[in-house]
């Protein structure tokens, strides 16, 4: 019988119900064995839509249980750091939503988190087949030398209420979906970038940002951009361009997990890229390819490549792109 880590669900939010607690479920060496909320209620109901055992009506409780290995936390960005360090001080490994904080000031409180514990920011993106083969490809040498990233990463979210419209507990689409592109670059560069530029946008009522454009350079004449609005007809694209050729990933972050997805790759002949390559790939869920390796992880099977330093290498790529905002001008990435 395959060994399995015992799940807690940090709150009843809508990405942890519809698509990520699923996701768990699914994954052979993992097991969803209770969900908190602060309304034991909605703790109640959501467990038994969900088929789980454990209702706790404060996250206390959860961390306090001995049945619980493992926690997943998708609470509001404000609330990243100090419920993970509270679950990872409780002896619990700890799955928690991106952004992982509101600065990287605030991310470097993880490097508290004991030695024993196995921690991951869940950009799921990475462990989609597609993106492993798009670093595949790149490592090839068929793009030749990558130069330059192009991504775009809109919807259209007006709702008050909503926490991505909240400015005072990190809403804005520059922590919600513009940290994907980030990390797109970080991972297919293999890289960090040196300094940032933006132009930012800001809803005159919410005061978050609502549509940002942004350049990073990596060094080596190595370039991102990307495009970021939640005030904006929902796209999404990934492009990377090289000196032999182009490629692109059809649907980079949202990729549906029971269709298949593609990877293009273009040398620009014809233009209209009719003669691309194009690969299909299988359909994948890539919550539950997630969870999966991060049970491996706890179960001492194969290490996580991503873990706290990672998480704040993104954050103080996010504080760079708010400073540039400030200033106009060209802004460093910590170091």
């Amino acid at each position: 019988m395959t060994k399995k880590i015992r799940w807690g669900i940090l709150s009843t939010a809508n990405i942890g119900m519809q698509k990520v607690t699923p996701a768990i479920q699914r994954s052979p060496s993992s097991e969803v064995v209770a969900i908190a909320s602060r309304d034991g209620a909605k703790a109640r109901e959501a467990a038994d839509r969900l088929g789980i055992a454990k209702a706790y009506g404060s996250y206390e409780e959860l961390f306090a249980d001995p049945d619980i290995d493992a926690i997943y936390n998708p609470l509001p960005n404000h609330l990243h750091v100090p419920m993970t360090l509270a679950a990872a001080k409780a002896g619990k490994h700890v799955l928690c939503e991106k952004p992982i904080a509101l600065s990287a000031a605030e991310a470097e409180q993880l490097r508290d988190i004991p030695d024993n514990i196995v921690f991951l920011e869940a950009f799921m993106v990475r462990f989609h087949p597609q993106w492993q083969r798009m670093r595949e490809i790149i490592r090839s040498g068929e793009l030749g030398e990558i130069r330059s990233i192009n991504a775009v990463f809109t919807y259209f979210n007006a709702d008050p209420a909503n926490v991505r419209n909240q400015a005072d507990i990190g809403g804005g689409g520059i922590m919600d979906i513009g940290c994907y592109p980030i990390t797109a670059a970080r991972y297919f560069f293999e890289s960090e970038p040196e300094r940032v530029v933006s132009l930012v946008e800001r809803d005159p009522n919410f005061g978050t940002d609502r549509l940002a454009s942004v350049m990073a350079d990596f060094g080596g004449g190595r370039q991102l951009s990307f495009t970021c609005s939640t005030q904006t007809a929902p796209h999404q694209r990934l492009q990377i361009f090289g000196t032999k050729a182009k490629a692109e990933i059809t649907i980079p972050f949202n990729a549906p997990p029971n269709e298949r997805t593609a990877i293009t790759v273009d040398i620009g002949a014809p233009f209209d890229g009719s003669l691309a390559r194009r690969e299909i790939l299988p359909a994948c869920d890539q919550y539950t390819e997630q969870a999966e390796a991060f049970a491996q992880a706890v179960l001492g099977n194969a290490p996580l490549p991503w873990g706290v330093e990672d998480a704040i290498a993104s954050m103080k790529v996010i504080d760079a792109i708010f400073q540039s905002e400030k200033t106009g001008a060209w802004s460093k990435v910590a170091r």
